[in-house]
């Protein structure tokens, strides 16, 4: 990216687990997603852990983008009958980030193999923030946020919002 395309920003970051057998004790991808943006030096605004169902999704992540510019939802990305996190927020994101997905699947398969194309990651945009949709393994959330989201997030922050 050209070095003017490039905005200052202060990245203030929100995590969210879908889960409907995790509590905040027992959810280890979240606290790793967190353990990371802190090694980052990233401010964490926002963290929570909702059910498998479309309206406490959204309505977490709008509570998100209240005060947070990039949130990682983890969780509820497969195949399962219960798994909505997708379907909960696709349809609000105003851009798509579609590599993000590839990327991620790509990353996946040298890790896991064929199974990775189980993951229906996505990531996107809401009114300037970046929203980043990962599977809720600790090793899947950890791919994603140290190698994916990481090293994009002002890239992707400064885009947003030109």
């Amino acid at each position: 990216m050209k070095q003017e395309h490039l905005q200052p920003v202060t990245v203030i970051a929100g995590v969210i687990t879908v889960s409907t057998s995790r509590n905040q004790e027992k959810d280890t991808s979240g606290k790793s997603i967190q353990a990371i943006l802190t090694e980052a030096k990233i401010l964490i605004r926002h963290y929570a852990v909702v059910p498998d169902k479309i309206e406490a999704i959204r309505t977490e992540l709008y509570q998100a983008i209240r005060t947070c510019n990039c949130v990682i939802i983890n969780g509820g990305t497969g195949l399962t009958h219960d798994d909505c996190t997708i379907e909960a927020v696709s349809p609000l994101l105003e851009k798509r980030m579609d590599g993000f997905g590839e990327l991620f699947r790509m990353k996946s398969y040298e890790e896991i193999g064929t199974s990775s194309m189980l993951s229906r990651a996505v990531a996107g945009t809401i009114q300037g923030k970046a929203i980043f949709c990962i599977p809720g393994s600790t090793a899947a959330v950890t791919l994603a946020t140290k190698t994916l989201i990481l090293p994009e997030i002002d890239h992707i922050l400064s885009h947003a919002n030109r």
